[in-house]
């Protein structure tokens, strides 16, 4: 069965990003590989050999792949997409959210809805745009 997975971009930061969500997530960092550390193959400029070629964390419930662009592809940010964080609790919901909103600016603040006791959306000081929820409720037919 197939597994789909986040991959983030990010300008020169993504160490620093992924080892933030690592411990905000309670997640593991695996792999964090630079562009110098690359196999032979393309010649990598020496003021990009320290950029990340591909980052790997884990948590026991998702996973997520990020890397820093590659020499001579600009960044433009990410666009379009949002980060959705589900938690049972209220209480990891706006642990992590707070988290997250350390540098970054948030576009609604924490509070209840219908589909959860409480939900808010932010993007962290890497760009990175979340979605968090916690506690769920029941979305049944009516």
């Amino acid at each position: 069965m197939p597994q789909l997975c986040a991959y983030l971009s990010f300008n020169g930061d993504c160490a620093e990003a992924m080892a933030f969500y690592a411990k905000v997530l309670d997640a593991k960092l695996e792999a964090l590989i630079t562009f110098g550390q690359m196999p032979d193959g393309e010649p990598v400029p020496p003021e990009h050999a320290d950029k990340i070629m591909h980052a790997y964390l884990v948590h026991p419930d998702f996973a997520l792949m990020a890397g820093d662009t590659p020499p001579g592809v600009p960044f433009d940010g990410m666009k379009g997409v949002m980060m959705a964080l589900t938690y049972p609790e209220v209480a990891d919901a706006e642990r992590v959210f707070n988290a997250l909103a350390q540098g970054g600016t948030v576009q609604m603040p924490l509070g209840a809805t219908f589909w959860a006791d409480t939900f808010g959306m932010l993007t962290d000081r890497f760009g990175t745009a979340w979605a968090v929820n916690g506690g769920p409720k029941e979305m049944g037919p009516k």
